[in-house]
């Protein structure tokens, strides 16, 4: 069964730093979408990074580019997620995810099909 772990979150002061690991299991996802996505209290959730499945494309959401940096490890099936500068307004519960298809570049939380149980991150100002 696909299992999908993030860890890494915690509380940071503004302007710190934080590296969110996702770690899958149950199978590979070497030849699939992986992305990141967010979630603050009353808010719907949000589109934050995404990397192919060669790790040669990747994207990001307006807000967190060029503080944000997403990453994948293929021999230990995992994807990462460095965040730099952080602000209090990227508070909020952070979920790792898998596209549902092999080979097909996705953004959109519909395009993903599993998803992690979230880990937290807190930054104060």
């Amino acid at each position: 069964q696909v299992q999908l772990v993030e860890s890494g979150g915690g509380l940071v002061q503004a302007g710190g730093s934080l590296r969110l690991s996702c770690a899958a299991s149950g199978r590979t996802f070497s030849s699939y979408t992986m992305g990141w996505f967010r979630q603050a209290p009353g808010k719907e959730r949000e589109f934050v990074a995404a990397i192919s499945w060669s790790g040669a494309r990747t994207n990001y959401a307006d807000s967190v580019k060029g503080r944000f940096t997403i990453s994948r490890d293929t021999a230990k099936n995992t994807v990462y997620l460095q965040m730099n500068s952080l602000k209090p307004e990227d508070t909020a519960v952070y979920y790792c995810a898998v596209a549902r298809k092999a080979y097909y570049w996705t953004e959109d939380t519909e395009g993903f099909g599993s998803w992690g149980q979230g880990t937290q991150v807190t930054v104060s100002s």
